[in-house]
């Protein structure tokens, strides 16, 4: 049988070399630097329960490979007409 989360339960991991903290509690779980207050990693059993934490998931993969890939470069125009063509003044 196993026992109620009743109240926060919180274990140290260490992660490459960082440690954290992680608090496990009835509401969900923190993952939060040693030293730090404010959690890099919250998820509610909910959530995950009801798919919300594998779409977020994805989401952030999604945009943490966005952000490592560099945007493609602009080929610059090879038209001389519309660079340095001198542009007339209304008045």
């Amino acid at each position: 049988m196993a026992t109620v989360l009743d109240k926060e339960l919180k274990r140290q991991v260490s992660v490459d070399g960082v440690d954290y903290t992680v608090a496990v509690d009835p509401d969900g779980l923190r993952l939060t630097g040693k030293g730090k207050r404010k959690p890099e990693v919250e998820l509610r059993w909910r959530d995950l329960l009801s798919g919300e934490a594998a779409m977020a998931v994805a989401l952030n993969a999604s945009l943490a490979r966005q952000q490592s890939v560099p945007a493609p470069v602009a080929e610059s125009s090879t038209d001389s007409g519309s660079k340095g063509s001198p542009k007339k003044h209304a008045r």
